[in-house]
């Protein structure tokens, strides 16, 4: 949090230090004279950056929204596996269910702090292996049992959003993009300078105001572009809902 209010008025306090510098080298009514024409050319930059910043910021809250959500499926899924178990009435239901139980709390205690430094634990990798291959067994023994069949998919759809949950944790913005967005934000916050206000104190408040909406906006898109790490990232709350049902408590 204070790295990114350092960021919004280290950007402020670089876009007033330009303003300065354009004032000091042209007077105002110099600069007034070209006003239609820089009217004209900023118009043109700012809609284009706003443009930009619109669908980018929708772009990334769309993919946390979607991280979100692949949270709670895959808790339920695990809750789904767990309950499935119970109907199986052979020697692997109890040790599915103790397994289900494990990966939760791994999720929750080891794979969160992991996923800030985009990695994931082995451990998480391998319960679902073990998973799988008791899963399997029951599946052998009893083909023709439909909680068998139901245990299968519903493992093959945790190990779907446990996977997607990886990759979500390594993306992000590439590159490119993000030498797009910071340089039309020079350009348009720099294209502002050079119109000619008679009021240098005016000139001052719209420079200051348009560099901070820019930067605030920046550094939204940054926080939300990493779901799993930053000041907004999700949270493992189906997780923990799920804990509290693995453990035998009564979930809300």
């Amino acid at each position: 949090m204070l790295s990114n209010i350092l960021i919004i008025v280290g950007c402020v306090a670089a876009a007033i230090a330009f303003l300065l510098l354009v004032t000091h080298s042209t007077e105002a009514p110099a600069r007034k004279e070209s006003n239609d024409f820089t009217g004209a050319v900023v118009a043109v930059i700012g809609t284009t950056y706003a443009v930009i910043l619109a669908f980018t910021l929708s772009g990334v809250w769309t993919m946390f929204a979607q991280a979100q959500v692949n949270e709670e499926q895959e808790a339920n899924a695990l809750v789904n596996v767990f309950r499935i178990a119970s109907q199986l009435q052979d020697s692997n239901a109890k040790q599915i269910q103790e397994l289900c139980a494990r990966y939760a709390d791994n999720a929750v205690e080891r794979e969160w702090p992991a996923m800030e430094n985009k990695q994931m634990t082995p451990e998480g990798a391998d319960l679902i292996n073990q998973l799988w291959t008791l899963a399997g067994e029951s599946a052998h023994a009893k083909p023709e049992a439909i909680a068998a069949y139901q245990l299968m998919e519903e493992l093959r759809g945790l190990t779907q959003y446990r996977r997607i949950r990886a990759m979500q944790s390594r993306e992000g913005l590439p590159g490119i993009l993000w030498t797009v967005l910071i340089a039309g934000g020079i350009i348009t916050v720099a294209a502002s300078c050079f119109f000619g206000v008679p009021k240098f104190r005016f000139h001052l408040l719209q420079v200051t105001v348009l560099t901070f909406l820019i930067a605030l906006v920046l550094v939204a898109i940054a926080d939300i572009d990493r779901p799993y790490q930053g000041v907004v990232k999700v949270q493992p709350e189906g997780f923990r809902i799920a804990i509290q049902t693995l453990h035998g408590e009564a979930g809300p």
